[in-house]
């Protein structure tokens, strides 16, 4: 059993806990049997660590699993992996500018997954796909899907070009979703929880959309983007 801070294995564990070890070694922490299993389940290497004997993976102290716990409840497994590997674009794209809220981001991946948004690609300065709250607000199903992230500027010219319909979501002058003929290819891009798509992407729009609300001026980035998502799958 492992039972020091000092152990280079334990380290390793507290470093990854912060992007820039994440982004250098191209891996991130999950914590808990549910996501553990997800990753397994795709066929992901794991590294284990648990501070249950009856589990698999290297065996840590319960002080050393609480601290590494970012919850208040401590799980009692967690695992190293790679990062998702890029695959080709999916036909329903769900495009991500400036989200802040890893709770939001986690939650909007899910959703995309369970519309077939299977495709996400963030702005660089969203939130970070492997922040632990995004992941668990993902439960798991972030293994299953091609995240990206990059200047949306770029792949907006591309994704027009390749025959995208790029749709974005706005509060004020647009159409209602329910209204709008939908293309083969979609885009559908959120914007930032506060100030919404910067104004320096707005005219890659094909259609600037929104959901019809009563007495209430605009929804949650979360909620409004499954509701969106489920609109466009209906023409799928």
């Amino acid at each position: 059993m492992i039972n020091s801070r000092d152990n280079k294995q334990i380290k390793w564990l507290f470093k990854l806990q912060k992007k820039k070890y994440r982004d250098a070694s191209n891996t991130f922490l999950i914590y808990g049997d549910q996501v553990i299993n997800e990753a397994k389940i795709a066929g992901c290497e794991l590294e284990l660590y648990t501070s249950n004997p009856n589990k698999e993976g290297t065996l840590i102290s319960d002080a050393l699993m609480k601290e590494l716990s970012l919850t208040q409840t401590p799980f009692d497994t967690l695992a190293i992996t790679k990062k998702v590997e890029n695959k080709p674009f999916s036909k329903r794209i769900l495009m991500l500018d400036e989200i802040q809220d890893p709770g939001n981001l986690g939650t909007l991946i899910r959703t995309a997954a369970g519309f077939g948004f299977k495709t996400v690609i963030s702005s660089k300065d969203t939130v970070d796909y492997y922040n632990d709250k995004t992941i668990r607000a993902t439960q798991g199903t972030l293994f299953n899907m091609n995240l990206v992230n990059m200047d949306l500027t770029d792949i907006l010219v591309k994704l027009k070009e390749d025959g995208y319909q790029i749709l974005m979501s706005v509060v004020n002058g647009a159409e209602n979703i329910e209204d709008i003929k939908i293309k083969d290819k979609v885009v559908l891009v959120l914007g930032n929880e506060g100030s919404g798509i910067s104004k320096d992407i707005q005219h890659y729009a094909d259609k600037h959309v929104t959901i019809e609300t009563k007495g209430i001026e605009s929804l949650n980035v979360s909620v409004a983007g499954g509701i969106l998502m489920y609109e466009v799958s209906k023409h799928d």
